[in-house]
């Protein structure tokens, strides 16, 4: 391997290991869903978890009364003589079963209070609850008063027919109606439907106002989802990496995410807006404008403290909507709240996919979109265990980057055979270093080698290293998907040892399987490759770097690279095999009579 090979390598090499670098999952934190908006505040010895009040996209900022007046008079200066009414009332609650999800309907808001997946487990086992607990609920609407108030329905009572308690299943291709009404004086109404369907994770909504155009100010309105998601997985620090708040603006896709601890970060967007929604690594929530599209929207978000080290990312979304004011509007949308899986969202037909995380958006985005994650998918379609797809996977990768990685192989080995006689050019020009880099490219030349040929298959297969890695990293398909032995668990790291301690800055608490065996055999491949004498501490030093930063990666990722490590050590054996001589072979000369003939 000659030393612009050599430089091109190590510089190749960085750029990979930074770009991974900043994006791994830093070691586990050990949080369940249910402090997932809790923070951790010290008093003296003792230390108390408390609720941390999320962020909330509203028109104006409502006045709390804290003075110890009674309730009436503070319901009237918080909510104006129109609502003031509606603040005192009896919640009854249902309950909405299909076999994707469970879902708890409340009076007191007309609020989702629970929404519970059915076919996922957080990492505790417990069933996925996306809904905050500690909070009343979320799918609310926000306005602003005649009088000056700004009223969010979430603190009224709505009135409905079902009883308290009461308990529906929705069978697949059957639906379900619920009627909830919020009746302002004699004749004023907002009426909230929800319409569920067996066998779909979205729930149809219609928001309806009738005479309402005296009592609502300002020409406009909010949808809202104000207490973010759940987290579900156990490195809390990893899915905040992925946690965001996006809205679909202007026919982009905006993006918010809180990255600044106790900064509130915030987003106003105007113009059409056909949804809003939220993200956790593998779920999702969003609300959709079907009958007609929304004024715009409020994003925001607060990044937290949380146990053992742990980070939480709270958002808050609001989808505006132009109120009319007439006396008749009825608007409809769609709620989703399930898993963050690409198919099923481009099937909505809005661009809810592009939520999913799969790289940067110009480069390695449309490879793993349009090439990998097909390919993934039609795999598993007859091939149920995801480990031996991914295996199956890598060897479909080997084969089709083959080109490539023939080349790559050709030009090292050509290098590795030049060595004598560059040894001999530079012992022979020692004094003249502009003779010895001419009597080199001359060499080059007539070997018709490129000295960077090893260095461009490498850099040709970096989008899609980087596609893979997105794939492996957000693929819903691969959470909790058992392999075998040892590993439980194909998004995670697959630990087989846990350290007493945590080694400084590079954060290592605990040994990866798959990572450590990735790691030996991206050894093996150097000694099989790298023969300078010079050179040997890259053999070592490449292997152990990549150790450290692969032992946090999901062991599905490292699986992949095992087995694609595998298939270029038996390639590279069957290279190396080639005597020299076949290798480099001067080319002819041909005479100039013979060119002309």
């Amino acid at each position: 391997m000659g030393k612009t090979e050599t430089i091109g390598i190590i510089l190749i090499t960085v750029l990979l290991f930074a770009w991974m670098w900043l994006n791994t999952p830093k070691p586990i934190q050990h949080m369940n869903a249910k402090e997932g908006n809790e923070e951790i505040k010290e008093k003296g010895s003792q230390v108390e978890t408390a609720a941390v009040e999320p962020p909330k996209p509203a028109v104006k900022k409502m006045n709390r009364i804290a003075s110890p007046e009674d309730t009436t008079t503070r319901a009237y200066k918080v909510f104006g003589r129109y609502f003031a009414p509606l603040a005192v009332g009896k919640e009854k609650v249902i309950t909405i079963s299909t076999d994707l999800y469970t879902v708890v309907i409340s009076t007191k808001g007309g609020l989702i209070k629970a929404w519970t997946l059915n076919d996922y487990k957080t990492w505790r086992g417990d069933p996925v609850e996306l809904i905050n607990q500690q909070k009343s609920g979320d799918y609310s609407i926000l306005f602003e008063s005649v009088d000056g108030k700004l009223i969010d329905t979430k603190d009224l009572y709505f009135t409905a027919d079902f009883v308290d308690g009461q308990h529906i299943n929705v069978p697949n291709g059957s639906s379900y109606n619920l009627k909830l009404t919020l009746t302002v004086g004699d004749s004023s109404e907002i009426i909230k439907t929800f319409v569920f369907h067996g066998g779909e994770y979205d729930i149809t909504s219609d928001i309806t106002f009738k005479r309402m155009d005296a009592l609502i100010a300002d020409f406009e309105y909010q949808v809202t989802w104000e207490n973010g998601l759940n987290y579900t997985e156990e490195n809390s620090v990893d899915e905040s990496s992925f946690s965001t708040a996006y809205a679909y603006n202007g026919g982009e896709t905006v993006s918010l995410e809180a990255n600044d601890f106790n900064k509130q970060k915030r987003i106003q967007l105007s113009g059409r807006t056909d949804w809003v929604s939220q993200t956790t690594k593998y779920f999702t929530s969003a609300i959709i404008a079907r009958s007609s599209p929304g004024d715009g929207a409020y994003l925001a978000g607060t990044e937290m403290h949380a146990p053992d080290n742990g980070i939480v990312r709270s958002y808050s979304t609001a989808l505006q909507m132009r109120f009319r004011a007439l006396p008749f509007q009825s608007d409809t949308f769609q709620v989703y709240v399930g898993p963050l899986d690409y198919k099923l969202l481009k099937s909505y037909g809005v661009g809810l996919e592009k939520t999913v995380g799969l790289g940067w958006q110009w480069v390695v985005r449309p490879i793993a979109e349009y090439v990998m994650l097909p390919a993934f998918e039609f795999l598993h379609s007859f091939i149920p265990n995801y480990g031996i797809v991914i295996i199956i996977f890598s060897i479909i990768i080997k084969l089709l980057l083959n080109p490539l990685t023939i080349t790559s192989m050709k030009s090292m080995r050509k290098m590795q055979a030049l060595q004598p006689l560059m040894e001999e050019i530079k012992e022979k020009y020692k004094d003249d270093p502009q003779k010895m880099n001419q009597a080199v490219m001359n060499l080059y030349k007539e070997y018709k080698i490129n000295p960077a040929g090893g260095c461009l298959p490498m850099i040709l297969q970096l989008p899609i290293l980087y596609a893979l890695w997105a794939i492996f990293r957000s693929n819903i398909a691969l959470r909790q998907a058992d392999f075998f032995w040892w590993i439980k668990d194909l998004s995670v790291p697959d630990t087989i040892l846990r350290l007493p301690f945590t080694l400084p800055i590079i954060g290592l608490n605990q040994i990866s399987g798959l990572a450590l065996l990735m790691a030996i055999t991206m050894l093996i491949q150097q000694k099989m490759t790298v023969k300078d004498p010079r050179q040997q501490f890259m053999v070592w030093f490449m292997p152990a770097l990549f150790w450290i930063l692969f032992n946090n990666f999901p062991s599905g990722l490292n699986l992949y690279y095992f087995v694609f490590n595998l298939l270029s050590i038996g390639q590279q054996y069957l290279m190396n095999k080639k005597p020299v001589e076949e290798v480099l072979v001067r080319p002819v000369q041909k005479s100039k009579w013979k060119k002309r003939s």
